[in-house]
This record gives C-alpha cells, sequence and structure tokens, in this order.
C-alpha cells in the first residue's frame, strides 16, 4: 500500500463528507457510524486536542488502583520493544478512555505530547472523536484508525490500532491497548499486534483470578461444609459459583443485588444468600446452618492505623491493642500473660498490666475471639503480615509485593516485633533481590522500607531500558540516596 496515495485520499474524502459535497465514496463502515457518534457529541473536527487533562494525583490514583497494572510487565514485554524501534508508542486506557500508561519513542513522545496524546488525557470518542482506542472501546472489537479517518483535524498525521480488554471474570470493559505512531509509520501487522497483547493480557488477568478463586476456596469452604448435607454454593463477590453441594442445577454465576438476602437462582427456585468477609454462601430455605467460630481478619502493615476486621466489623485499633494481636497472630498456640510482658515490654513489664488489657481487648473484639490459659487466638484468623510470609514462601512474589504496604507496626518499640519486622522486611527485600525483576524491584521501591534502599535504585537504573517512563524517577531518587550515603 502507498501510504501517502492513501491519506491523499482520505483527506479529500474527509473534506467531501464533512464539506457536505457529492462524495465519490464513502468512509468504511466503522469509520462512518464512529464520526456519526463523535459528531452526535459536539466534538470539533478543528479541536487542538483532547480536552481533558487529570491531575498528576487523580492519575495516580487510578493507576493504582486499575486491574491493567497488574499485567503491565507483559504488555511491555509483548508491545514497547517493537513500538520503540518502529517509531511507534504503546498506550494503555482504562475503560472511559484515560490513558493510564504510556511508553516507546522518545521522539514520538515529545510529537504526541502537542495532540495530549499522553498520560493522563481523555481519548474517549466524545471527547476527541474517531480515534484508536477510543474507537475500540466504543465498538468493543480491535480497530485501525488511519490519518483522516481521525475526526479531528490535527490528528490526521497519525496512525493507530488498539484493541480492547476485558474482565475474564464480569466480561466488563477494562480499557484498551493501543499503538499509534506518525503516519509514515502505518503497518497493517499493528492489529494483529495489539489484539495478541490483549489476549495475552486477558490470559494473565484469567490466571490470576484463578489464583485468587483457590485462596477464597481455601479460605471459605468452611462456611460451605458448615451446612452438612444440606444443598448449597460458595459464590465469589461477583456471583460466580466457586464449589457446590448437591444442587441439582446451578448456573455458572448468579446475579446478587446489593443488600439481597433471597436470589432467584433461575429456574425458580429461591436461594438465601449471606454475605462472607469474601463474597457469598448460597443456602436452600430450611436448610440447617452450624454455628461457626468468628472470622478475624488483621491489617498490620504499613504506615496507616492497624485494624481488626471481626465478621466483616471493622474496627480501629490502639498500637497497644494491635502489638497483642500481632504477637498473637504469629504465635498461634498461645501466649502466657508473663511471655506477653517479655515479648511486649522486656524486663521492665508488668503481668497485670498485659491482663488489663487483654480484658478490655476482649470485650472490644466481642466473643468467640480470644481465649485465655494460654491468650490465643480461636476465632478463624488471617492477616496481611502472615499471608506475605505465606506468599513468600510459595513463590508468589509478585502477590507478596501487593500485599506488602509497609513494615509490620512501623511504632511499635516491642522488642519482639521490632524482631519480627526487621525479618519481614530482610525476606522481603531478599527475594526482590533475587528474582532480578526490575518490575518487582520497582514496586518494592515504592514502599516505605525500598524507597530508602540504595542497592534497589542501583540495580533498577542499571535494569530499566534508557527509554523506560520510571528511569527519570529512578536517576533521581538515586541521586539523592548517593549524596546520604
Amino acid at each position: 500500500m502507498d501510504t501517502a496515495d492513501h491519506a491523499r485520499r482520505l483527506s479529500e474524502l474527509y473534506e467531501e463528507v464533512l464539506g457536505g459535497g457529492r462524495v465519490p465514496g464513502v468512509p468504511r463502515p466503522l469509520v462512518a457510524a464512529s464520526w456519526e457518534r463523535s459528531l452526535a457529541a459536539a466534538v470539533d473536527p478543528e479541536a487542538d486536542a483532547a480536552a481533558v487533562v487529570l491531575d498528576p494525583e487523580v492519575l495516580a490514583a487510578l493507576r493504582a488502583n486499575h486491574p491493567l497494572q497488574a499485567v503491565l510487565p507483559v504488555l511491555r514485554q509483548t508491545l514497547t520493544t517493537i513500538a520503540d524501534e518502529a517509531s511507534h508508542i504503546m498506550i494503555i486506557t482504562d475503560a472511559q478512555g484515560t490513558i493510564l500508561w504510556r511508553e516507546g519513542s522518545a521522539e514520538v513522545k515529545r510529537q504526541a505530547d502537542r495532540i495530549a496524546l499522553s498520560e493522563g488525557a481523555v481519548w474517549a470518542e466524545d471527547q476527541i472523536g474517531t480515534n484508536g482506542m477510543g474507537t475500540a472501546l466504543a465498538v468493543g472489537q480491535p480497530v485501525q484508525i488511519h490519518s483522516a479517518e481521525h475526526l479531528v483535524r490535527r490528528i490526521h498525521e497519525w496512525t493507530c490500532a488498539a484493541a480492547p480488554v476485558h474482565d475474564p471474570d464480569t466480561g466488563k470493559l477494562l480499557g484498551a491497548v493501543d499503538v499509534s505512531g506518525p503516519l509514515r509509520t502505518v503497518h497493517p501487522a499493528m492489529v494483529a499486534l495489539v489484539t495478541a497483547a490483549a489476549q495475552l493480557a486477558e490470559g494473565q488477568l484469567r490466571v490470576r483470578m484463578a489464583a485468587a478463586d483457590e485462596m477464597l476456596r481455601a479460605r471459605n469452604m468452611r462456611h460451605l461444609m458448615a451446612l452438612g448435607n444440606a444443598p448449597g454454593a460458595l459464590l465469589t463477590p461477583t456471583g460466580r459459583v466457586l464449589a457446590v453441594q448437591p444442587l441439582e442445577w446451578l448456573p455458572d454465576r448468579l446475579v446478587v443485588p446489593d443488600g439481597a438476602e433471597r436470589i432467584d437462582l433461575g429456574d425458580g427456585r429461591e436461594g438465601l444468600v449471606e454475605r462472607l468477609d469474601e463474597g457469598f454462601l448460597l443456602r436452600m430455605p430450611g436448610a440447617p446452618v452450624r454455628r461457626l467460630r468468628p472470622t478475624l481478619r488483621l491489617k498490620l502493615l504499613g504506615s496507616g492505623q492497624p485494624i481488626a476486621v471481626v465478621g466483616g466489623r471493622e474496627i480501629a485499633l490502639t498500637l497497644r491493642r494491635a502489638e497483642v494481636l500481632a504477637l498473637l497472630l504469629l504465635h498461634p498456640t498461645g501466649l502466657t500473660a508473663e511471655q506477653l510482658m517479655l515479648q511486649l515490654y522486656g524486663d521492665e513489664g508488668n503481668p497485670t498490666t498485659v491482663r488489663a488489657e487483654m480484658h478490655r481487648l476482649r470485650n472490644l473484639l466481642g466473643g468467640g475471639v480470644l481465649d485465655t490459659k494460654p491468650y490465643r487466638i480461636i476465632a478463624d484468623v488471617t492477616g496481611d503480615v502472615t499471608d506475605v510470609q505465606t506468599a513468600i514462601r510459595e513463590g508468589e512474589l509478585q502477590a507478596a509485593l501487593e500485599l506488602y504496604t509497609g513494615p509490620l507496626l512501623a511504632r511499635s518499640d516491642a522488642p519482639a516485633l521490632r524482631a519480627e519486622r526487621d525479618e519481614l522486611e530482610a525476606t522481603v527485600r531478599r527475594a526482590v533481590l533475587d528474582a532480578e525483576d526490575p518490575d518487582l524491584l520497582w514496586r518494592f521501591a515504592q514502599t516505605p522500607t525500598g524507597a530508602e534502599d540504595l542497592e534497589i535504585f542501583e540495580l533498577l537504573d542499571a535494569g530499566l531500558p534508557t527509554t523506560d517512563h520510571r528511569r527519570p524517577a529512578v536517576t533521581a531518587r538515586l541521586h539523592r540516596l548517593d549524596d546520604h550515603s
């Protein structure tokens, strides 16, 4: 294909269509429909650039909470090198068309900045008209938009191919993967490339979903087993059926409206749903339920306030109460008042003080959570600190870093917890260093522990490509740490 001639003919067609003249041809149906949607949304064909650009703090929050962040490494590996070599940029958007990440050729990024084809800009069809990512999101399929197929004239010097990415759990649109570049770089294989990248991302999300399902099953099967021989099922938070015990028929997914106690099973039957800490328990009316132990979830990592969640009820903890619960979590067989005293205060403590604190803590958490003689947790307990330890033991370092938001009770001076905190930090750090993965190093560098680690930033400096968008931040931090070393 003669790229220049094709662009010229598209430009002539563009002028005829928008000028209302006699048109010798018509745009592709996909493009014509997109132009119609864009004009109906009052998009100005003479606009300068994308109209909405997000504040950096808002963009950072969107990135941190977006599901596609988890598959960034595979998208970079698939697209960034190719995009860089071919004078393109790789772009990832959310479902609203907001550009969350942009990587690739430095020169092309500079050109893209002139039309706000940059992080934080919104490239939905109703904002900037027909374009690769916006149109892919609108129609839910891969597209390539070339030259004057863009509605906005200023973008006619660009070509782009994009494919949508869907949530493998719910099927909802998560965003789009796009490769864009100057007009001269058009290549028909780009549609196949972004389509393959989107499918690979969905495959990675499916693997992560399967792992999360397995963890949910392991933590919550006891609720289903408590029904004895009565029919029931364990559901994910989105209503997917994870486990069943004798039910004649059940669809793969059930709709559970917010606050619902009864739901339609799709065949005239009605089921009862009970919200769990994770997901739902489905049972049939009249099925007996055995009394379960309470559940306790402890959030003890990072600089925020420690939290206990008892049966879905969130309780803010003072530092001393968090210290007690952390020690009992890490010593599941229990501790005497004297042992707790030594671990909390050293030789200067008093067992009477510990007993008084435990009495107040038992009243705060409610019955069935703590026992005495020795003091121990008798609820079904999980904690972020023990989840990190388990993930590292099982080689799930990505999961461990997602959970490791910072040190264990950073403000605690209790002797035993200082030792536990140091050991956990060293374990996480060693696992990251041994992995020799720049993405894991970067993730660790975002924690309070990794942010001050000179060796981590030296390895990032050595391992990141020169065009990586994280390199300026790494260089700046490395200079600061060097100055203070």
